[in-house]
């Protein structure tokens, strides 16, 4: 079969070449049940013949309020077979948001994951004259997903053969500020991203368990297209609570994640073996170092490879088993992830590969793979992109890093209805600005360094580029997020989340009550320490001389983080101005 241009036939193709194969799990009480790629390809076609009953034409969009499941793909593969635009929401969102959402995009239906979501949606529909359907995924829903099947059953019509340049999605940007964004990809930029995917990392008959949220251009492009293009199976995670115990039962070998799981692994082991004796301690450690070394293609000794051995067996081993056994290799992206993790799970025995890309870029624009790796990098460009850095101010120094700028066909179309926006970000010659300050070596590796949007300057003149210092400090095991600010001040100062449960352990252990004065002095010296040896690596006018305690995680539900975990960095200032304005007295 010729090489897909649109979803329509990436699709179609696959199911020729995988039909029997497992595609996607679902947890039951009895376990887990498997439809395979020819059964999923038969309910697109009822459910894309279901929604030409609905009336619903080319160009027009579908949109769904879910979390990942089975109805989610299916909903997605049948809306490009109608030739119209698919539009995810997520279930966390506020239903202002959804009401925003499906106004700007003009959605002519909505799929509604539960009662309480179709209840809402209904109570808005009579303000949306272009939204003629709300679907139920449940049962007894008032225009239910079984039901819509079930029209195109007994009406089956012929998919629709979208051109490459017809836009297949609208993902709305959740931004850190203002409205939300629709970001308009085409066919020919989730393709070209997939097809380029294919090219780097030929991976076939692997399994994974299915979490990152496919409203999210990372968990729909990269993990479930790139994955359905390759013949893969996917187990649909069901809570993110349930994810360990998930793993274990899936035994999955290939792993989506984005840095915040790796973090919580490299943190829990850290908390384990600090409770060892000393001697485990060093063991481990040495472990790990020759571990490192193998990594960097040093020579090991004998005694080495037996203490690696050893370590592998004790430790390592049954990390591996939390994932299930079989888990050889990773792939994290969203976020930048620290060189410490990324070599700590690879020392593991579990290989990862870090990447780089915005929903803007469909989303991949350069990552690590088998035959280009190098640790601490997001990796060298996919096939068909090209990355140029426009260099900008950052501090004073005469440093390499810049604006970067990706070309190619991933690049996106345009903000949907945001004719400036869109002017703003998309170069007469067709790069696109990220935002993102980086940097490429002569062997041309991709270094993030931040965003230019969050870069600020103190009174001495000097910048500084939050994330990467608060990624930094996230990697102590007692803190659970970190916000750094100084914005036209003297110096830094930060907010920190304390990690309750290590905490509560460490007061434990400590013979420490929390609530009382001794207890909370002897917190903010335990967090005092960890400030200062999770930032020994920074530059003076970067640290924090002083911090506070915020009085609670940041989170989507309160408003301080996106629907993707990113800071809101004026909602966070808004909100703790007053402490913060106390850190300067």
């Amino acid at each position: 079969m010729d090489i897909p241009e649109n979803l329509v036939s990436l699709l179609e193709r696959a199911v020729a070449n995988f039909g029997a194969r497992p595609l996607f799990g679902t947890k039951n009480e009895g376990g887990w049940e498997w439809i395979r790629y020819d059964q999923f390809g038969q309910r697109v076609a009822e459910f894309s013949s279901g929604l030409a009953e609905l009336g619903v034409q080319p160009g027009q969009a579908v949109a769904i309020v879910s979390d990942n499941r089975l109805e989610w793909a299916v909903a997605a593969y049948a809306t490009y077979a109608r030739g119209a635009r698919y539009v995810p929401m997520y279930a966390s969102q506020k239903p202002e948001e959804w009401r925003f959402i499906l106004q700007d995009s003009e959605a002519s239906a909505v799929i509604a994951e539960t009662g309480r979501i179709e209840g809402l949606l209904r109570d808005v529909a009579d303000e949306l004259p272009k939204l003629r359907s709300v679907i139920g995924v449940h049962d007894d829903s008032g225009l239910s997903f079984a039901a819509v099947c079930e029209r195109g059953r007994e009406n089956p019509s012929e998919p629709l053969r979208p051109d490459p340049d017809d836009i297949a999605g609208l993902i709305y940007t959740s931004g850190t500020t203002g409205q939300p964004k629709g970001v308009m990809l085409s066919h020919r930029n989730i393709c070209s991203n997939v097809l380029a995917l294919a090219e780097i990392f030929p991976i076939r008959d692997e399994t994974a368990l299915s979490f990152l949220p496919w409203a999210h251009s990372f968990g729909q492009n990269a993990e479930m297209h790139n994955l359905i293009n390759s013949g893969c199976a996917m187990a649909i995670n069901d809570d993110l609570g349930n994810l360990l115990p998930n793993l274990a039962e899936v035994k999955p070998t290939l792993l989506f994640a984005v840095p915040r799981i790796f973090n919580r692994i490299y943190d829990g082991i850290g908390k384990q073996i600090a409770e060892r004796p000393a001697a485990i301690q060093r063991l481990f450690e040495r472990g790990l170092a020759t571990a490192r070394g193998q990594q960097a293609t040093q020579s090991v000794g004998l005694l080495d490879r037996a203490v690696l051995w050893l370590v592998d067996r004790m430790i390592f081993s049954k990390v591996r088993d939390r994932f299930g056994g079989r888990l050889r290799y990773a792939v994290s992206g969203s976020a930048a992830l620290s060189r410490d993790v990324a070599e700590f799970i690879s020392a593991l025995g579990i290989r990862v590969y870090e990447g780089y890309g915005l929903t803007e870029t469909s989303p991949v624009v350069t990552t690590n793979h088998p035959d280009a790796h190098r640790m601490g990098s997001v990796g060298i460009t996919i096939p068909g992109v090209r990355v140029a850095i426009d260099p900008v101010q950052v501090g004073d120094e005469d440093a390499q890093d810049g604006e970067v700028v990706v070309y190619g066909p991933n690049v996106m179309c345009g903000y949907h209805k945001r004719p400036h926006e869109t002017d703003e970000v998309l170069m007469a010659d067709g790069g696109f600005r990220t935002g993102d300050l980086g940097r490429v070596d002569e062997d041309g590796f991709l270094y993030i360094t931040g965003r230019i949007k969050e870069q600020y300057k103190l009174e001495n003149g000097k910048y500084v580029v939050p994330s990467p210092i608060e990624e930094k400090l996230k990697l102590s095991p007692y803190i659970a997020n970190a916000f750094l600010y100084g914005d036209n001040r003297p110096f830094n100062v930060t907010l920190l989340v304390p990690d309750a449960d290590a905490v509560q352990g460490w007061a434990e252990q400590q013979s420490l009550d929390l609530a009382s004065q001794k207890g909370r002095e002897a917190l903010l010296e335990l967090l005092a320490a960890e400030l200062s040896k999770y930032s020994v690596d920074f530059k003076g006018y970067e640290k924090a001389k002083r911090f506070a305690l915020a009085n609670e995680d940041f989170s989507a539900e309160n408003g301080l983080l996106t629907p993707t975990l990113k800071l809101r960095r004026d909602k966070v200032l808004a909100r703790y101005a007053d402490v913060i304005s106390e850190l300067y007295r």
